[in-house]
C-alpha cells in the first residue's frame, strides 16, 4: 500500500500489541510525501476513568462532590508512567525503521479524541489496532476502532489482533 501522498497519517496507540503491530504496519507499509507527518497519537483516560472509582462522598452530611488530592495525584502521576512506557515501546520501534516521528498526548475519551486529534490535524489517514474482543464485550465496552471507523473524516486501516 505504499503511496507518496500522504501529507499526514496518526497511528493510535495504547497498551495493546495490537496498537503497536498497527504501527509497525504502518511503518512498514505507507510512505508519506516529503514533507509529511507520522503522528503517534495516544489518548489518556482522565483519572476518574482510569481509576475506575470515584472517592466515596463524606459520610454524615459532609461536602458532596470534594476529590481527593492524594488519589488523583497518584492516579495521574500512574498515568503519566503508563503514557511514557507506551510512548517509549513506540518510539523503539521507530527506531528500528530509522524514522522520526511526532507525538501527541491526550487526556478524555480514546474513540472522541482519536476522531478529535485526527480531524484537528487534517489527516490523510488514520491507523490503529483491534483487540480481539467478543461480540458480548463490544457490545457493554464498546469497539474504539468501530467508533472511529464510522465518525472520522478520513480512511482507516485497522490492523486486526488475534
Amino acid at each position: 500500500m505504499a503511496t507518496g501522498n500522504l501529507a499526514s497519517v496518526v497511528v493510535a496507540v495504547d497498551g495493546s500489541e495490537e496498537s503497536m503491530n498497527a504501527l509497525r504496519w504502518a511503518l512498514d507499509n505507507l510512505r508519506l510525501r516529503p514533507d509529511g507527518e507520522l503522528v503517534v497519537l495516544h489518548v489518556q483516560p482522565p483519572p476518574n476513568i482510569a481509576a475506575g472509582l470515584n472517592p466515596a462522598p463524606i459520610p454524615f452530611g459532609g461536602p458532596s462532590g470534594v476529590e481527593v488530592p492524594a488519589f488523583t495525584q497518584a492516579i495521574e502521576a500512574h498515568q503519566r508512567r503508563i503514557t511514557q512506557a507506551i510512548l517509549e515501546h513506540a518510539f523503539k520501534i521507530c527506531s528500528e525503521k530509522n524514522l522520526e516521528v511526532k507525538t501527541e498526548v491526550i487526556v478524555g475519551d480514546p474513540k472522541e479524541k482519536i476522531c478529535e486529534a485526527t480531524a484537528n490535524r487534517n489527516a490523510d489517514l488514520l491507523v490503529m489496532g483491534c483487540r480481539a474482543i467478543g461480540p458480548l464485550q463490544r457490545m457493554f465496552l464498546g469497539s474504539v476502532s468501530n467508533y472511529c471507523i464510522n465518525h472520522v473524516g478520513c480512511p482507516v486501516v485497522v490492523i486486526k489482533g488475534t
